[in-house]
């Protein structure tokens, strides 16, 4: 405790603790593990709305300062998280739907047969548009979901969709973003070409009846920062956009993608606040010094809209002291299987023990359980180093925060892991609709030997 508190501002909105044990989101998290056990994924759902409506607010809140004209529409990224509870939870914010392959279509196809969304909700479908992808984009629009708006990742596209639509079709154009010199290449493989794309339009687009260019789409790779290479991305872009408003009367919308970064230290700063104002501004501005209308902007959140609601929780199983300075601390999982970012792209994540905060520290590795040299976790990202309790006849438990994008999918959820490492059991918590009461509800137990079996071929 003491080392927490000297080390940053704590408590914190999420984190708190209460006789030496940790809550997350006021939830305490030793009840949660004396129920369910470790090693435990739980997603706390009503975070996921508080980020929604937070981004909402703080857009409405700019687009008022400066007077500004259009729209701001909420898009919810799937390939963050695709589970159902995800979904569900987010479309209760009246917000929209990014997809990236052919079968998030399916999912657009089982919410709607839910009747959690109607065919007035903007899909806007990106990525590269093979046959199957083509077909079932086509399918939404002929069924009647009149705001699908393909987002042409490639010249192509337009002659693939003109096959299989039979109706009048907004469509987008994805710009390729120019990426920072660090990068292994200059351009993104995402896109057209910034020069291409005004006589693209003129050549095959402005001609074609069936299609109105209602959209540009833009995205940075490395997220929305305040740096000049991302405000002159942007200003590129909005360059493309005001050329193009004045041949293309229908363009009204830009697409500004993803990019708020999550909360992935509690030292952690960012000015959410400050940056919408700054976006909003720089769109107001460019486009009345050409004399354009501002357009609706649409922006694309995935994790942050989902990655605060995810924790994922482990025991610490054994220590072993290696040499005179190196102590591991064995969790009771894999880190390359629950937690593939911190292996794959060394990110890193809010590390606390979740009891003995009352206890010594001292400076450990964490081990995972698979026999590959690479199954460690050994910083954080304020300091290379982790600080957790000494250990003493009390189980010790940890847990890893913010851990709610991507990692099921990446990880491969109901699948083969490395060294057959089984996915742990996950659980969500909510509240009731006073927001009083927590409770629990089991999604997945830990996978079985049988369904491994199985996809193996036994």
């Amino acid at each position: 405790m003491d080392l927490i508190e000297q080390t940053f501002e704590f408590p914190q909105d999420e984190f708190s603790v209460t006789d030496n044990e940790l809550n997350f989101n006021d939830v305490p998290l030793m009840d949660i593990i004396k129920q369910y056990g470790t090693p435990l994924k739980i997603t706390y759902l009503p975070k996921i709305s508080a980020q929604i409506n937070r981004t909402k607010r703080m857009f409405n809140v700019a687009m008022a300062k400066v007077d500004y004209k259009g729209s701001y529409n909420y898009c919810y990224c799937t390939k963050s998280s695709h589970f159902s509870f995800i979904l569900e939870e987010a479309l209760k914010n009246d917000i929209h739907i990014e997809t990236s392959s052919a079968y998030d279509i399916h999912i657009v196809n089982a919410l709607y047969d839910g009747g959690l969304i109607d065919k007035n909700r903007y899909i806007i479908c990106n990525g590269f548009k093979r046959p199957q992808y083509v077909q079932n984009i086509a399918t939404l629009i002929n069924d009647g979901f009149c705001n699908t708006i393909p987002v042409l990742d490639n010249k192509d596209e337009l002659e693939l969709f003109d096959s299989v639509i039979d109706r009048p079709c907004k469509i987008g154009i994805r710009i390729a973003s120019e990426e920072e010199p660090k990068f292994d290449f200059y351009t993104s493989r995402l896109g057209i070409r910034y020069n291409d794309i005004v006589e693209y339009y003129e050549q095959k687009i402005k001609k074609n009846k069936k299609f109105q260019l209602k959209m540009l789409h833009f995205f940075i790779n490395t997220g929305i920062k305040d740096t000049s290479y991302y405000w002159n991305e942007l200003n590129k872009c909005l360059s493309v956009y005001c050329e193009l408003k004045k041949i293309c009367p229908h363009l009204d919308s830009l697409n500004i993608g993803g990019g708020f970064p999550i909360k992935n230290s509690l030292a952690f700063d960012y000015d959410y606040e400050y940056m919408t104002e700054e976006i909003v501004s720089q769109i107001k501005n460019v486009c009345a010094q050409a004399e354009v209308a501002e357009p609706n902007i649409f922006t694309e959140f995935g994790s942050f809209t989902v990655g605060e609601s995810g924790a994922s929780l482990f025991s610490i199983i054994n220590q072993k002291q290696q040499n005179d300075r190196e102590s591991w601390y064995m969790i009771d999982s894999s880190f390359m299987t629950t937690l593939p970012d911190t292996w794959g792209i060394n990110q890193r994540y809010i590390l606390l023990a979740i009891n003995n905060w009352d206890k010594e520290y001292q400076r450990v590795f964490l081990g995972g359980l698979t026999c590959d040299s690479e199954d460690y976790y050994s910083g954080e990202s304020h300091a290379n180093a982790i600080f957790l309790p000494k250990l003493s006849k009390d189980p010790q438990y940890i847990g890893f925060f913010h851990t709610g994008a991507y990692q099921e999918s990446l990880g491969g959820f109901g699948g083969i892991q490395h060294c057959l490492t089984p996915a742990p059991k996950h659980i969500i918590i909510d509240r009731d609709k006073n927001d009083h009461e927590y409770y629990t509800r089991l999604f997945a137990k830990e996978q079985s030997y049988r369904s491994m079996m199985r996809i193996l071929g036994y």
